[in-house]
């Protein structure tokens, strides 16, 4: 785990305490921990938001789906029989689950469950007709950089779907996201994760952007991948994401 001072504008005070930042290493443990119990709670505080990105994948996409952050492989049953879905994940106890579930229930449509780091995907340029990401922008170290990966690996004019907490903008809950934010390690997330600043760092085309329960504390973002534009410097391509 690094400690670093960052700020969240240039114009905060420098009095500021530093902000845990997340490393690999770092998500690896967070999830560790959580594998043996992820189903029994994530599974259940999470279930909404998943059923609805495969429901979306299942009546819109054709081909090769990529889910990114597969975890313990709870959607992997809910994907349409035709579709080719391939899961990658950082941990190897919840990928473990993911093999598990896939061999009890016979799932054939799932090609491959790998670990792998999602910042630097080893699949060629347009590999999937889909890539979906859920609950994984604000685990990931870089976030920008899986956003990269993500739109490289996605065919052109492809479809992008991200599950995830966004930060309140103001009020009392971004009051609270903002204090939980040096538990990041520990959580395991970023609780005060930028909507506008993770979008900003590519050139996705947000189609539509949904909230889901519980508490509409997660939102659906369903995306056209837009190559063309990243060709031509999307606004913020080149904008580091700060933790």
């Amino acid at each position: 785990m690094r400690i670093t001072r960052t700020y969240d504008d240039p114009g905060d005070d420098p009095g500021t305490s530093p902000r845990l930042e997340l490393d690999l290493d770092t998500v690896r443990q967070a999830y560790r921990r959580h594998a043996p119990y992820y189903d029994a709670v994530f599974g259940l505080l999470l279930h909404p938001g998943r059923r609805r990105a495969v429901d979306l994948i299942n009546a819109q996409a054709e081909g090769r789906v990529l889910e990114v952050g597969v975890g313990t492989g709870l959607s992997l049953p809910r994907y349409r029989s035709d579709l080719k879905v391939t899961g990658i994940d950082v941990s190897r106890d919840m990928l473990r689950q993911a093999r598990e579930r896939v061999a009890a229930k016979r799932l054939g449509n799932v090609e491959a469950l790998l670990e792998m780091d999602a910042e630097n995907l080893e699949f060629a340029d347009g590999s999937f007709d889909v890539v979906v990401a859920m609950y994984v922008a604000s685990v990931v170290p870089h976030p920008d950089r899986l956003l990269a990966e993500v739109q490289r690996v996605c065919r052109p004019d492809g479809l992008v779907i991200f599950v995830n907490h966004f930060a309140a903008a103001r009020g009392l809950r971004s009051e609270i996201e903002k204090r939980l934010a040096g538990l990041s390690p520990k959580l395991g997330w970023r609780p005060d994760f930028s909507r506008d600043q993770f979008l900003q760092s590519g050139s996705l085309d947000v189609l539509e952007s949904e909230q889901t329960p519980p508490l509409g504390l997660f939102t659906i973002l369903r995306c056209r991948n837009d190559t063309l534009r990243a060709r031509h410097g999307a606004p913020g391509s080149d904008h580091a994401f700060r933790n």
